[in-house]
């Protein structure tokens, strides 16, 4: 029973010193080694499916030489801001990766290079009303989540932009039915003014 005890707590010692449990990768155990840009600027609204973006990252230089000869491929993705996930259980965060819904979305994924990477995203038409900002992971060739880079602050707070979502609707639709209901309308009135003018004609014969 000493030897088990002794071997459970040195596995937790070995992955706790990864940022690894046995559920996933934990957010607070990566470094943010990856320099993330984005064009929207604080505040602007973007309309789904039509809105576009430039997105650029890079290694950070600052770190030691050789800290990406792991990285493999980078998936970038669209992450709820937190006035956007209040109340909202399905979009909430969590330092385990595994469990973590800040970011749904999926933007693009690329091999990793160390600069001059950029993509341009038209918002799919699917993205939902919301305040949103941009986050890369990170992945080594086992698949797992080594680093990362957002376009915002620790806290969530700067350069959030906000998405407004399709309704379905277009102003051409809506002046199209309003001009079919005035002529509906019209072609009541008349049907009754002539189907009354032949019956007093009736009435007269």
């Amino acid at each position: 029973m000493a030897t088990f005890s002794g071997i459970f707590v040195a596995s937790a010692i070995v992955f706790s010193c990864f940022g690894v449990t046995a559920y996933g990768v934990l957010f607070s155990s990566l470094q943010q080694t990856l320099l993330l840009n984005s064009s929207p600027s604080q505040g602007q609204v973007l309309q789904g499916g039509e809105g576009q973006m430039s997105i650029t990252w890079s290694l950070n230089k600052s770190y030691p030489t050789g800290t990406d000869s792991n990285y493999k491929t980078v998936e970038v993705k669209l992450c709820y801001a937190p006035v956007s996930q209040v109340d909202r259980g399905w979009r909430k965060s969590n330092n385990n990766l595994k469990k973590d819904k800040t970011c749904q979305i999926n933007v693009v994924t690329m091999p990793y290079k160390p600069s001059n990477n950029n993509f341009t995203w038209t918002i799919d038409k699917e993205v939902p009303t919301a305040t949103y900002f941009i986050r890369a992971y990170v992945y080594d060739s086992a698949g797992e989540v080594v680093a990362y880079g957002q376009t915002t602050d620790g806290h969530k707070k700067t350069n959030l932009f906000k998405i407004t979502a399709i309704t379905g609707r277009h102003v051409t639709i809506d002046v199209c039915a309003a001009c079919f209901s005035v002529f509906s309308v019209i072609s009541l009135v008349g049907f009754y003014l002539v189907e009354k003018k032949k019956t007093k004609i009736s009435v007269r014969k």
